[in-house]
């Protein structure tokens, strides 16, 4: 049998979590009692995270940056009004998970700390340049998203720590989408991608994240260096996709092989450019 204890604060949960070692936080709870109910998961306690107020809403922070608490409702992320141009995808992302039924349920750091490679918001997060903010009984700490995740499932929280917010870079006036291909709508990706338009005096690139063929999202930043200024040359983005491609880690499941998903890298790229520029149009018509 399993207890829910209810913590009024950070400070609370944390202080319970460091104490009990059989004690595990909840926030949305929609993947944790699927879990636990299938044997995957066996907690003493569940520390409840619904009434702490400073891990709920998305806000402004001084710099510019953006705040979402993890906390945070899927459905409240999908129609933020403070998530535009390049933190769109993450918004794109959020309006994919599941059902409405789970967007109301489901939190942020719920699903960043659950780690689904599959799931919707870590290639956004990655391609937006997200940070993972984290308390624990040795204080706070931030983490970026390429570091957080460590391994399939497995993320750099330690006994005791629970993720507080993720803290997003100040938007910039640049397009940003997000597509996944799946056997159903609201279904896991068999592959996604999350791509937001990078624009200096060098040029023009694309950051670039491909989900679900790995333990982590796909990314490699050198390669998107190389791409500045040479987004209209087909074959520099034939190389950039077969660059993503050996980095890949896919693995055979009931949604598809490890092949066909490293097949689907380059078209995904493909039409979530296309996607991409139809978004620039929009920003600018």
């Amino acid at each position: 049998m399993s207890f829910l204890i209810n913590a009024s604060s950070i400070d609370e949960a944390v202080d319970f979590l460091a104490s009990h070692e059989g004690a595990r936080p909840i926030s949305g709870g929609a993947t944790l009692m699927a879990m636990k109910n299938a044997g995957l998961v066996e907690a003493s306690h569940f520390v409840s995270l619904e009434h702490i107020a400073a891990l709920h809403g998305i806000a402004v922070r001084a710099d510019g940056g953006i705040h979402i608490g993890a906390m945070t409702r899927h459905r409240d992320t999908a129609e933020s009004k403070l998530l535009t141009g390049s933190l769109n995808v993450l918004r794109r992302a959020a309006s994919m998970i599941a059902n409405r039924t789970v967007r109301n349920m489901g939190t942020l750091g719920g699903s960043v700390a659950n780690a689904d490679p599959a799931a919707d918001y870590l290639p956004a997060l990655a391609c937006a340049g997200a940070e993972v903010q984290i308390c624990g009984p040795n204080g706070a700490r931030s983490v970026a998203i390429d570091d957080f995740i460590l391994d399939w499932y497995e993320t750099a929280l330690a006994p005791g720590e629970i993720i507080t917010c993720i803290a997003l870079p100040a938007p910039q006036p640049r397009p940003s989408v997000y597509r996944k291909l799946a056997r159903v709508s609201g279904d896991f990706a068999i592959a996604s991608c999350a791509m937001a338009l990078d624009v200096n005096d060098s040029g023009a690139t694309i950051n670039v994240a491909i989900g679900a063929c790995g333990p982590k999202p796909v990314r490699d930043v050198a390669a998107e260096h190389a791409l500045r200024g040479r987004l209209d040359d087909p074959a520099a983005l034939a190389q950039f996709g077969e660059q993503l491609v050996a980095l890949a880690d896919p693995v055979d499941d009931v949604r598809g092989s490890a092949a066909y998903r490293l097949r689907l890298i380059p078209r995904l790229i493909e039409l979530t450019l296309r996607d991409l520029q139809q978004e620039k149009g929009r920003i600018h018509a």
